[in-house]
């Protein structure tokens, strides 16, 4: 089966006032259905039509190489978003409990600090792209992509926990050119219940 758009599993306005409805429903029903089209496009015709995406962008350096930079753009921004919508939540922010809880303090020594570590990724990371909570096969790491390269990618071979899109899409209409405001503000959202069942399965 071609790859396809999931549905949000919230409203388009469960997110405010973090982040407004018209983002929400622009983000998902044209910028993230775009990356789902134009990959399914390139993927057309090859033997990786109709694989899981996570498959796909492991094996991307197989692919032909005149379909390897779209299927990297938009393969990895289909499964970047499909993990942001899942990460969020109208019940969202707190803090996390249990083995992740106690993974974050033994790393990074707080919540706080992950936080300012995260944020900090993100502001820095020039252009478009990603603030990213991965289990790097040892432990919890926090590092940024350009565009919409996943961590999934053989290059990183790495299991997303957590990723924050730093692209203006997600963004703009709220928060203009002040992308430190958005960082601080998204983790109001975050579903640290569905981080946590990321962090179980990734260990």
């Amino acid at each position: 089966m071609p790859l396809q758009l999931p549905p949000l599993p919230y409203d388009y306005d469960a997110l405010e006032p973090t982040i407004d409805a018209e983002t929400m429903k622009l983000h998902h029903d044209k910028h993230h259905q775009a990356y789902v089209d134009n990959a399914n496009k390139a993927l057309e015709g090859t033997e990786w039509a109709d694989r899981p995406v996570e498959q796909i962008l492991v094996e991307l350096d197989l692919l032909p190489d005149d379909k390897q930079a779209a299927v990297r753009n938009n393969a990895g921004g289909h499964a970047n978003h499909s993990l942001f919508w899942e990460i969020m939540g109208p019940n969202g922010g707190g803090e996390p409990s249990g083995k992740l809880a106690d993974a974050i303090n033994d790393t990074f020594d707080s919540l706080d600090e992950l936080k300012t570590l995260m944020n900090d990724t993100g502001v820095k990371r020039f252009g478009s792209g990603w603030s990213w909570l991965v289990w790097d096969g040892t432990g919890l790491a926090v590092y940024s992509t350009a565009n919409q390269d996943s961590p999934i990618l053989k290059s990183y071979d790495d299991a997303p926990l957590l990723g924050i899109d730093v692209w203006e899409h997600a963004y703009y209409l709220t928060y203009q050119n002040r992308r430190p405001d958005y960082l601080s503000a998204w983790w109001n959202v975050v579903n640290w219940e569905a981080v946590g069942a990321r962090f179980e399965a990734a260990r």
